[in-house]
C-alpha cells in the first residue's frame, strides 16, 4: 500500500517564461521521455511574462504555489525568482553572463539554489560580424539591435562586439530599442542611414516578439542582417547563428528531472552551449542582391530556399 501511494504521488514543477513559444513543447517532451507525465505523476504551473513585464509579481505568485523546482526562461525571469525564493531550486535556460548578473558564484560551483544553462558567450559576437562580412563584404557599420531592459546582457555583448569589430574594419553602432514599433522603426532607420550599414539582432524577448516587424523592416530597407535564432530566418530573415531553442529546453528538463530525483542544484554545474546552428535564407539573399560565398553555404546547417 505504501509503495502504491508513493507511485501515485504527483510532483510539482513551475515554469516562468518570457514568451509562450512552441519550443517549450520540447521541455514537456523531454520530461515525458524521462518518465514524467503531466496529469499522471507531474503537475506543471506556467506563468508567462512577455518582454519581462510583471516578472517579479508572477515569480512571487509561482513561488506561493509551492513547486518543488522551477524552470526559468530568460535572465529577467531568473532574477525575479531569485528575489522570490532562496529555497526552491531554480533551473535557468536562455541566460547570458549568469555570474555577472549575480545569479551564481561560478559555473562549476553555482552555489545557492540556482543552476542551469548559459546560452550566449562573448565569442558569438565575433561570429555574427564575420558572417555579415562574408555575405556583405562592403559592410563598414553594424547596428547592434536590442532592448537593454529585456536583454540585461546587452552591454555585455556590445562590449564583445566592439572588441571584435576592429578586426573586420567595422564601426559598431549601439542600436538600443524600446518595446515599441515606432521606436524600432526609428532605430533601424538610423542603421540604414549609416554608410554600408548592416545589422546584428540581439536575442531577447523584445526582438523575439517583434521579429516579423524587424525582418520586414530589414527587407524593406535592403539591410543585411544576422539573427540569433532560426525562426527569424523562417520569417524571411537573411541568416542566423545561434543555439537550438529546443535543445536548451531539453537540457533544462534533464536538470529538473535530476532535482526531482534528489539532486541539489548547487552540485549541478552551469553548462555552456556545445552546439550552434547556422541557417541561411537563399531567397532573401537574392532579394538583397547578395551572393552567399561557398564557405558560408558549406558551414550552414540549413539553407531555406
Amino acid at each position: 500500500m505504501a509503495r502504491a501511494q508513493q507511485a501515485a504521488r504527483i510532483r510539482h514543477v513551475g515554469v516562468l517564461t518570457g514568451f509562450d513559444d512552441v519550443d517549450l513543447k520540447a521541455f514537456q517532451e523531454e520530461l515525458e521521455r524521462l518518465g514524467w507525465s503531466e496529469g499522471q505523476n507531474l503537475h506543471i504551473d506556467y506563468r508567462f511574462s512577455p518582454a519581462g513585464t510583471g516578472a517579479e509579481a508572477l515569480a512571487r505568485e509561482l513561488v506561493a504555489l509551492g513547486p518543488e523546482v522551477i524552470l526559468a526562461q530568460s535572465r529577467p525571469a531568473t532574477a525575479a525568482l531569485q528575489k522570490a525564493t532562496d529555497t526552491i531550486p531554480i533551473v535557468f535556460v536562455f541566460v547570458t553572463d549568469p555570474i555577472g548578473a549575480g545569479l551564481i558564484q561560478s559555473l562549476p560551483h553555482p552555489g545557492g539554489n540556482i543552476t542551469g544553462f548559459e546560452v550566449w558567450e562573448p565569442s558569438v559576437a565575433g561570429k555574427w560580424l564575420g558572417m555579415l562580412k562574408q555575405i556583405a563584404p562592403q559592410t563598414t557599420h553594424v547596428g547592434l539591435l536590442g532592448n537593454p531592459k529585456t536583454a540585461a546582457y546587452y552591454d555585455y555583448l556590445l562590449s564583445a562586439a566592439t572588441t571584435a569589430a576592429s578586426s573586420f574594419g567595422i564601426e559598431l553602432i549601439a542600436s538600443r530599442i524600446e518595446n515599441d514599433a515606432s521606436d524600432i522603426e526609428r532605430v533601424i532607420k538610423n542603421i540604414v542611414d549609416a554608410p554600408n550599414g548592416s545589422m546584428v539582432v540581439v536575442p531577447d524577448s523584445t526582438t523575439n516578439n517583434n521579429r516579423d516587424l524587424i525582418v520586414a523592416l530589414a527587407a524593406r530597407n535592403r539591410l543585411p542582417a544576422v539573427y540569433p535564432y532560426r525562426f527569424f530566418v523562417s520569417a524571411g530573415g537573411l541568416m542566423s547563428y545561434g543555439t537550438v531553442n529546443s535543445d536548451e529546453y531539453r537540457q533544462g528538463a534533464i536538470y529538473v528531472d535530476q532535482i526531482l530525483r534528489g539532486a541539489n542544484p548547487r552540485d549541478l554545474p552551469v553548462q555552456t552551449p556545445t552546439k550552434y546552428e547556422t541557417v541561411l535564407n537563399s531567397k532573401t539573399a537574392k532579394n538583397l542582391g547578395l551572393i552567399a560565398p561557398e564557405t558560408l553555404l558549406v558551414a550552414a546547417d540549413e539553407v531555406i530556399e
